[in-house]
């Protein structure tokens, strides 16, 4: 269960804006109202009267017929500006028409970091079993490579499996300080340049009970931003470099209750995970680093055929070190950008990624999944949905401190493409006390 690490390499972009363009081409190509939430999508009546296809070159120019789809890529992200490109995209499907494998370089465009290419392959051989590999650098600074294999996902075996291998090199992360209060007027850029290998060991006691064990051996520099006009964090914060530079290695114990209907896509049951963990340093000067222990939860309400309710909620906490200074900052709770990760980054899409962090962090979010149309696109089926949702959340250094106070809220509204059973992308856009942001990705939020 690949989802309990914490790093912060940039999500997978999938050029998710591109659901705008297909978005526009729904009300011509659909074929029938929005599907019930997880369900299979049937074709029109063998009676209904069908179009000609196009043949030739003009398939190419129609998502429905077309073997590879070319979607631009449109990406704005809080930290790393923005990046333009282009995603040849091939799916190949099975006789159900479901994504079995998506094979999808791309060619891109960054205003910071310039030109790059990465190349990714997604393998879907069952429900059971997934995997995946994306590589990529860019003119400056940037490169990065991402494998992971995960096995025994439906838990209908003894046991359950996933390994990770990452190296990341980012040159857009910024640090503002610790604290719930930190203010732009500390913001700092820094290269985060990491590698680790981790993986996870579940024992499933019944399709919803799972415990579990999850390693992770990390190794971390934090090297001089790469941004003009923002100082590198070297210049404003050199004692956070100076105990920053670590190989971490984590051991956790986590429990996990699931009754989703599905892992990717659900639309019904809850999710709860409760974990323990420390972390030690490779070396007598690193020492003991952390201690941790948290709890993380997801509940997904049915309102109608085509809309669910979602909701959120984790608690971190750090009891054991020295002090929070003493902690590696990348290793701290933290609050920000797009995604939840079970003992680690919890979301709050107002704000860039880890844009507070401190000993511990509590996270709350709530949205409403609506479906709204259906589309044909590159030989497989494709839901349209939109997402309004509301993220709060805060991190703070006493465990005495009460969670629910001074919590940053965001507003925002999502926009998702989703190609049952294996593929969400999604473009959410936020609004909070610092001004808009915008993200996109794979897999849902949370």
């Amino acid at each position: 269960m690949s989802r309990y690490g914490a790093h912060r390499t940039r999500t997978l972009r999938f050029a998710t804006l591109a659901l705008a363009v297909l978005a526009g081409r729904a009300g011509a190509q659909s074929t029938q109202g929005p599907p019930t939430p997880g369900a299979a999508t049937p074709g029109p009546p063998a009676s209904a009267v069908r179009p000609a296809e196009p043949t030739g070159l003009s398939r190419f120019f129609d998502p429905a017929t077309a073997p590879i789809l070319p979607i631009p890529e449109i990406d704005h992200d809080p930290y790393s500006g923005t990046t333009l490109g282009l995603i040849p995209t091939y799916l190949v499907n099975d006789e159900h028409g479901q994504i079995r494998q998506i094979i999808a370089p791309d060619i891109i465009h960054n205003e910071f970091f310039g030109w790059g290419a990465r190349a990714r392959f997604f393998d879907y051989p069952s429900a059971n079993t997934q995997w995946f590999i994306v590589a990529g650098a860019k003119q400056r600074v940037e490169s990065e490579f991402d494998g992971e294999y995960s096995a025994g996902l439906l838990r209908d075996d003894a046991w359950s499996f996933s390994l990770s291998l990452v190296y990341d090199r980012s040159g857009s992360p910024r640090f503002f300080g610790i604290g719930n209060d930190t203010h732009l007027s500390g913001e700092s850029n820094y290269t985060d340049q990491q590698k680790f290998i981790q993986w996870s060991l579940g024992r499933n006691l019944s399709q919803k009970l799972q415990v579990g064990f999850t390693n992770r051996v990390r190794q971390v520099q934090i090297l001089p931003g790469a941004i003009a006009g923002i100082p590198s964090i070297q210049e404003v914060y050199p004692g956070t470099v100076i105990r920053a530079e670590r190989r971490e290695i984590l051991n956790r114990l986590y429990v996990d209750y699931d009754t989703r209907d599905d892992r990717i896509t659900p639309t019904r049951g809850m999710e709860w995970v409760g974990y323990i963990g420390a972390a030690a340093g490779t070396d007598v000067i690193n020492g003991d680093l952390y201690s941790e222990a948290g709890i993380d939860g997801r509940k997904f309400w049915g309102l109608s055929d085509s809309s669910i309710l979602v909701g959120h909620v984790a608690l971190r906490y750090m009891p054991r070190t020295a002090h929070t200074a003493e902690i590696p900052f990348w290793a701290l709770s933290s609050v920000g950008g797009d995604r939840a990760v079970i003992g680690g980054d919890q979301p709050l899409r107002g704000f860039g990624a880890g844009r507070f962090v401190d000993r511990n962090s509590f996270s709350a979010s709530l949205e409403w999944r609506k479906r709204i149309a259906s589309i044909n696109a590159v030989g497989t089926r494709i839901a349209l949905e939109l997402a309004p949702f509301l993220d709060t959340g805060r991190v703070f250094s006493s465990a005495g401190t009460d969670p629910l106070s001074h919590l940053h809220k965001v507003g925002g509204i999502g926009f998702r493409g989703i190609a049952s059973p294996f593929v969400v992308g999604y473009v959410d856009v936020g609004y909070g006390s610092e001004g808009a942001a915008v993200f996109t990705g794979l897999n849902y939020p949370f």
